[in-house]
């Protein structure tokens, strides 16, 4: 279970929607440049002082101003970029939650069956060992929670619509969903190595958690302020830890997952401050096969730790 992060550079717009970078219409920015405070989404921030990240015009000197949608004059002339909000911004987001919704309904109607939608999607050790292989699992649990009540599913949603909203246009949808499976499948081989076989797992905090990371890494190469972040997942960490019935070891996983995942693509992305913005898909496409290997063969190596006698306990 998660909770979401507050913005400490000013609340959404006027209309309810959120914060727009000048400079790229379609990407939410709730980083504000120190000097002149206008939006800067991560591909627009550079480092500046202890009051923050600065935006591309102020770093080089160029006085800010708002950003021209039609070509000047004298200048030919362009079609002007149309402002993505909602769903076209980042549908990913907007998908996995009606997915999770749906699934959840799905759960409801069927939570007093000995064999509902509950069981079939959950996680746990069993299912990737010799004595049951069914390693989709390792990613499905994350669209199933708790039917006892919908506190879980709420919290998880909520971080994953806010933290979405802001990853989801900074990365690319494809990016951004390979983040939130792989954490997904991290989370499982972590519960998979330290936790009870037979426990089952339910819930998307284990993506919940690589977003956190992600977020975490990609502000902190832009140079942006990450204290509040920092405070965020060190207090969910410790509630992991401390509430009784919450799947640290999912929790753990998906957060070393994402971090992972996210220095892949600050490395082979073109993400870091000072670097023209050229990504090489074929270099993150290869980074991500690599985190995806490195998960399989641990998921074959803590599989193969399950034995008949640690199953009779």
């Amino acid at each position: 279970m998660s909770t979401t992060p507050s913005d400490p550079h000013g609340p959404d717009s006027a209309d309810g929607t959120p914060p727009v970078c000048p400079r790229h219409p379609g990407r939410a920015a709730y980083v504000r440049c120190a000097v002149c405070r206008r939006p800067a989404c991560l591909d627009c921030q550079r480092p500046g002082s202890a009051a923050g990240p600065v935006c591309v015009d102020c770093a080089s000197g160029v006085v800010a101003g708002p950003a021209p949608t039609v070509a000047p004059a004298g200048a030919a002339a362009s079609v002007p970029v149309r402002r993505r909000t909602g769903f076209a911004a980042s549908p990913v987001t907007w998908i996995l939650l009606a997915v999770t919704a749906v699934v959840y309904a799905a759960q409801w109607m069927t939570r007093d069956q000995a064999s509902g939608v509950t069981e079939a999607l959950w996680y746990a050790g069993l299912y990737t060992s010799p004595y049951g292989m069914e390693p989709w699992r390792m990613a499905s649990y994350a669209l199933v929670h708790d039917v006892s009540g919908p506190t879980h599913l709420l919290l998880n949603m909520l971080a994953l619509w806010v933290i979405g909203r802001v990853l989801e246009p900074a990365l690319g949808w494809w990016r951004f969903l390979a983040l939130y499976v792989l954490s997904a499948v991290g989370g499982a081989v972590f519960a998979l190595w330290v936790s009870d076989p037979l426990q089952p797992v339910v819930g998307a905090s284990g993506a919940v958690y690589g977003m956190f990371a992600a977020l975490f890494l990609l502000t902190r190469v832009r140079g942006g302020q990450v204290r509040s972040i920092a405070v965020l997942i060190g207090l969910n960490l410790v509630f992991s830890f401390l509430l009784p019935g919450v799947a640290w070891q999912v929790h753990v996983g998906g957060l070393l997952t994402g971090a992972v995942v996210a220095v892949v693509f600050s490395l082979a992305g073109g993400l870091r401050p000072g670097r023209a913005r050229v990504p090489s898909v074929g270099a993150q496409a290869a980074g991500l096969v690599v985190v995806a290997a490195a998960l399989a063969a641990l998921t074959v190596l803590g599989a193969a730790r399950v034995t008949v006698a640690g199953l009779l306990g």
